[in-house]
């Protein structure tokens, strides 16, 4: 016997990546609706049979005679009509009333099932159109695998196809932007823990309180059940975050928070399920630290919105120490528009004072918020979607004349603008905005500049020579022309970048000169595919090849100093570069390309 399944249609929400008028209604929502009843068969049928009764051919006439009722029917048949309910037990034969006669009611005294040697497999009728969850639903099963008294869940066993209580959070949220949620800390489970707990990395550095990802998980789960009953029980403190510094391009250093394993455990954990609600709250050009989005995504927007709106002026803003400048009293009060479960708020507050460990020295800042803890990235763009994002889309609605595109990932973002008059108004206008929140627009990487396809011809009319530059997410944004003569936005990895990235390659290949050969060619093939894959965009292959060159060069460099007798020349590194090392080619599609498949031909930027 067969089973039908239909699958529910796949309805995605438009990203918006830049440039539409109206809001994000919401996430992508896919899931399986249960199937009609297709055939009479499998409907509950007085006098059917209630499975193959042997594999013999004569068991089923034999057993008929047995029982009296010659007139039964061969058809298999199942147990009750909804498709949600149990139909696989079998119904016994009916017997008769009295011998030899027919058509008389039957009794209620059931036939024992020991006759059944076995229940026949059921298998899906045809796949599913989701190719992702193809090998798992289309394996079939034994009927008594089923969960016979389950009555609400879907009857495929894909991981998918059952709608998780985060699922119903998610709907709720997607349906009343202004609902507030008032129980939320139940979603923090003993598997979320876990599940949290494996998706850490294994060899981060650990907290203050020195515990590694490995010791804990010598007992891990008696250390989860404890941390679960804290943090039920109101017992749970976060610890304090140990600051460190890392370098940054251009000889600046990054503090970096560092917490401890179990907030690391609890913080990813409430981020599963505050996700459930922002998801479906942030708008479409916020890309930053958010499931399912990428820094291309980003960039793919940014190009496609330059290439086809009519953009003439570039705001190129960066918001100073954002991640330190976040007021706390504010950042509360936006999460209660709707988080209303005191509980959450407890802990995002817990977790916002914990304070700081630096050098041995214990502080409690009044603001701001450790860059690099899990909570960090979604607090951010909760502070961020109530001060810049939903203002910037209002006042494109309300104030702008021409067009206006906006990009934002986390603190760096990028306003295009058609007429020059909207963007002063807009600069100013988000420098008081920003001042109203305890922010401030950098001075040095806060820029306006003439940029798209009309800037190179009015700059030349005006004698300023090239168009400027900007840069977004590590690429280097020009004006530039295709073969045909038509304007082109031209992506070039960052000078500033690809110079720190060589001179740390150079440091650590002078620390492995003496290494095996393989063994150095393969760390540096693995370095040079991670830049590949990020940076081998189109329009780039000039500066991928200068990289690639750059880094034989120092290989020759590390591998001379092994001796002060070297006879490795220029021809046979290439030999072994070749070997070893990827070439330089493009690996990303062009941006609108990408962009279209992405939105599916739904975003307005068309």
């Amino acid at each position: 016997m067969k089973e039908s399944n239909t699958e529910g249609v796949a309805t995605h929400g438009d990203p918006e990546p830049c440039v539409d008028d109206r809001e994000v209604s919401g996430e992508a929502l896919t899931g399986a609706r249960a199937g009609r009843v297709l055939s009479r068969e499998i409907r509950s049928t007085r006098g059917a049979d209630a499975v193959k009764q042997s594999g013999r051919p004569h068991a089923q006439r034999r057993q008929r005679e047995e029982l009296g009722d010659p007139a039964r029917s061969e058809t298999p048949r199942t147990h009750g009509t909804s498709l949600r309910e149990n139909r696989e037990i079998s119904t016994p034969p009916e017997r008769d009333g009295g011998s030899g006669r027919t058509g008389k009611a039957v009794g209620h005294t059931p036939v024992v099932h020991g006759m059944e040697r076995s229940d026949g497999p059921i298998v899906p009728t045809k796949p599913p159109n989701d190719a992702r969850r193809a090998e798992e639903v289309v394996e079939g099963r034994g009927p008594t695998k089923g969960n016979t008294d389950e009555q609400n869940v879907r009857r495929t066993q894909c991981r998918g196809s059952t709608p998780s209580a985060l699922d119903r959070v998610r709907e709720a949220a997607r349906k009343d932007k202004k609902m507030k949620f008032t129980a939320l800390f139940h979603h923090v489970t003993l598997e979320r823990l876990r599940a949290s707990y494996y998706a850490l990395r294994r060899r981060a550095a650990p907290g203050t309180d020195g515990v590694t990802w490995a010791e804990y998980g010598q007992r891990l789960e008696d250390n989860l059940r404890d941390l679960l009953d804290r943090l039920h029980r109101g017992a749970y403190r976060g610890k304090p975050t140990r600051r460190v510094y890392i370098p940054k391009p251009g000889g600046r250093q990054r503090p970096l928070g560092i917490a401890s394993l179990e907030d690391k455990i609890v913080q990813r954990a409430v981020v599963e399920v505050l996700n459930a609600i922002y998801e479906t709250d942030f708008l479409g050009f916020s890309y930053g630290f958010r499931p399912g989005r990428s820094p291309h995504q980003a960039l793919d927007a940014l190009a496609t919105g330059v290439q086809r709106r009519k953009v003439n002026w570039v705001l190129d803003a960066d918001i100073r120490g954002f991640f330190d400048a976040i007021d706390h009293e504010w950042m509360i009060k936006f999460v209660e528009h709707r988080i209303a479960d005191k509980r959450i708020v407890r802990l995002l507050r817990k977790w916002l004072k914990a304070g700081i460990l630096e050098q041995g020295e214990m502080t409690y800042p009044e603001g701001g918020t450790p860059q690099g803890a899990t909570i960090s990235p979604l607090l951010a763009n909760i502070y961020l979607h109530y001060v810049l994002d939903l203002w910037a889309q209002q006042w494109r609605k309300r104030h702008a004349v021409g067009e206006m595109i906006i990009v934002r990932y986390a603190d760096d973002f990028v306003v295009g603008f058609q007429r020059e008059s909207d963007a002063k108004r807009f600069q100013n206008a988000l420098r008081a905005r920003l001042h109203a929140f305890e922010l401030e627009l950098h001075p040095d990487k806060t820029r306006l500049l003439r940029f798209g396809r009309c800037a190179a011809a009015q700059r030349r009319d005006r004698g300023e020579g090239r168009p400027e530059t900007f840069e977004f997410l590590g690429f280097i944004h020009i004006c530039g022309k295709s073969r045909r003569g038509r304007f082109l936005l031209l992506r070039h990895t960052s000078t500033k970048r690809m110079r720190a990235k060589l001179k740390a390659i150079g440091r650590e290949l002078m620390r492995r000169r003496h290494h095996p050969l393989p063994a150095q060619g393969a760390w540096l093939a693995r370095v040079l595919r991670g830049h590949l894959g990020y940076y081998a965009v189109p329009t780039n292959i000039e500066k991928l090849g200068q990289f690639c060159r750059e880094v034989v060069r120092l290989w020759l460099r590390a591998l001379r100093r092994r001796s002060q007798r070297h006879r490795l020349t220029w021809e046979r590194m290439k030999n072994l570069a070749g070997r070893w090392l990827p070439r330089a080619q493009i690996l990303h599609p062009w941006p609108t390309i990408r962009f279209d498949a992405n939105t599916r031909g739904r975003s307005p930027v068309r």
